[in-house]
C-alpha cells in the first residue's frame, strides 16, 4: 500500500486569517485549534481524500520564494468569475516572471504565498 497526503503544514504570521482565507478558497472548513495552530479541511475531517491545511505560527519572515505552492482550479465558476472572487477574498496578483501568456493566474495569498489558479473547470 502507497502513503497518500494528509495534511500540508504551513508556518504564517496569522494562522486564523490565514486559515479563513483558505477555508473561502476552498470551501474547508475548521477542524480544530490548538495553541495557535488551526487546522482546516474538508468537511469529512483528517483523513479525506483532500489534504487538510494546518497553519502553524511562526515570527520567522518568509524568505525567498516557496519551494512548494498549491495550483487551484475553480469547481462551479470559469476562470474569470474564480479569479475575481479570489481577488475580493484578499488574493493579490503576484509577478514571478510569468510572460502574460500562461494559461493560469499567479496570485499571493494574504501572507504573500504564491499560488496559482489554472484554466480547466473541474466538477
Amino acid at each position: 500500500m502507497a502513503c497518500r497526503i494528509s495534511e500540508l503544514v504551513i508556518q504564517c504570521r496569522d494562522p486564523q486569517r490565514l486559515a479563513a482565507f483558505w477555508c473561502e478558497v476552498l470551501g474547508f472548513s475548521v477542524l480544530g485549534t490548538d495553541d495557535g495552530v488551526v487546522g482546516i479541511g474538508p468537511r469529512e475531517g483528517f483523513g479525506a481524500l483532500q489534504p487538510a491545511l494546518v497553519f502553524i505560527p511562526t515570527a520567522e519572515p518568509q524568505a525567498g520564494r516557496l519551494r512548494l505552492h498549491f495550483d487551484v482550479n475553480a469547481t462551479d465558476r470559469d476562470q474569470d468569475a474564480e479569479l475575481e472572487r479570489l481577488l475580493k477574498l484578499g488574493a493579490c496578483p503576484a509577478d514571478i516572471g510569468q510572460t502574460g501568456k500562461e494559461p493560469w493566474h499567479v496570485l499571493a495569498d494574504p501572507e504573500g504565498n504564491e499560488f496559482c489558479l489554472l484554466q480547466t473547470r473541474l466538477s
